[in-house]
């Protein structure tokens, strides 16, 4: 038996869960968020139980220092020296890496280097993990990143039809992101349909962010999201696919720079920018139930882009034996869930059982025998994944 921590680091927050492992049981799970600030906000949960406290930490290294002395503390180990791994969630690998890797000097180097791709998150990532390796110096470290799952594609997927030294230069290519996510429930869905030889499974991981994959005999052969995660399907605050003349157009128009009007479309679009009311799921649902004209075509574009997207790659693995659906509003809103085969079904063969579909964030078969593709909710867990890598990787038993 092991102690693995799965950690995913942000710029001002820290989620973490701690398995034992190979039982993959969590002993811990939690975050500490507003790091940097006097009112920082570190939440556990353990045995049942969920603490929260409210404290100034400085940083990520004060706020690391604070969980491993809180696991003490809380007797949910009796050692820092009982935790063999700890495995870090990085946002962006560029083509560098294909797969989870042991972190070493070079690795963090490159990472860090990768930061022009990913500069909100790869940083942060890199922090966390300076911080864990402070703290535990003496475990090894695995990076898992969002990017890797996508590598897989071929360059007929991933090349974008610009002046092909762009992609020499500066790597500028599809990438895609929620790797970890696609990856976990696609490996699922094959155990769930008997793990046969050949699949083809459509991943739909539908939060405030989203994206869909592609997925044939068990590797990504194409995704949604592209350079950056602005590109796709409409989101909560992003705007998916648009006409990049767009940027310039609105630039000049308003008066700001082409980042000022790209924040805009990360930030302020999607469900938020149609709607007016808000990026979140439940407020778009309870004003469409009121009779609000933009709340519903803020959701019926939404559905609009999913569906595209799951009608293409159908054509593009030449059919389709499943259909995942997992995050946010994937495992949770019926009701998008619903729009959206409503509106395939005819063309894909999905029937659905409507009771069956009634739930939220349970791992079930919800098409009726009969459907010609199944369609499955999974819960996602990234978390798990992390953990299993680390594992793999330092050969730990």
């Amino acid at each position: 038996m092991s102690k693995i921590m799965a950690v995913n680091a942000g710029s001002s927050s820290l989620k973490f869960q701690l398995f034992e492992m190979p039982a993959e049981q969590v002993l811990l799970a939690g975050t500490i968020e507003r790091i940097g600030m006097e009112d920082a906000i570190v939440t556990l949960k353990f045995d049942g139980k969920k603490k929260t406290r409210i404290l100034p930490i400085a940083n990520h290294t004060e706020a690391v220092q604070i969980l491993l002395k809180s696991l003490i503390d809380e007797k949910i180990l009796g050692s820092l020296a009982e935790i063999d791994g700890v495995g870090h969630r990085v946002v962006h690998g560029g083509e560098e890496f294909a797969s989870s890797v042991v972190i070493t000097d070079k690795v963090a180097k490159t990472i860090a280097d990768l930061s022009d791709l990913a500069p909100l998150h790869n940083p942060a990532n890199l922090t966390g993990y300076k911080a864990f390796k402070e703290a535990l110096p003496t475990v090894g470290h695995v990076a898992v990143f969002d990017t890797a799952f996508h590598q897989t594609m071929a360059p007929d997927r991933y090349i974008y039809p610009i002046p092909y030294e762009y992609y020499e230069d500066y790597k500028v290519r599809r990438y895609g992101f929620h790797g970890t996510s696609h990856m976990y429930v696609s490996r699922r869905c094959i155990e769930l349909l008997g793990k046969p030889a050949h699949s083809r499974i459509i991943t739909c991981h539908i939060g405030n962010g989203a994206s869909l994959a592609a997925v044939k005999d068990g590797k990504c052969v194409d995704t949604s999201m592209g350079f950056t995660p602005l590109a796709g399907v409409m989101m909560g605050t992003r705007s998916g696919d648009i006409d990049p003349a767009i940027v310039t157009f609105l630039a000049e128009k308003l008066g700001k720079s082409a980042e000022d009007v790209v924040n805009i479309l990360n930030k302020k679009s999607g469900l938020l920018g149609v709607s007016g009311i808000s990026a979140d799921s439940r407020d778009i649902n309870a004003a469409m139930e009121e009779g609000n004209k933009r709340a519903t075509l803020a959701r019926e574009i939404q559905v609009n882009t999913v569906c595209n997207f799951i009608g293409s790659y159908y054509i593009e693995l030449g059919g389709c034996d499943a259909i995942v659906f997992t995050a946010g509003l994937g495992e949770n809103d019926v009701n998008f869930r619903k729009m959206i085969l409503d509106k395939i079904a005819p063309t894909m063969g999905i029937n659905i059982d409507e009771k069956k579909n009634n739930v939220h964030g349970e791992e079930t078969l919800i098409s009726t025998p009969d459907s010609k593709v199944k369609v499955y909710i999974i819960p996602t867990n990234e978390e798990i994944m992390i953990a299993r890598d680390t594992v793999r990787l330092l050969n730990i038993h």
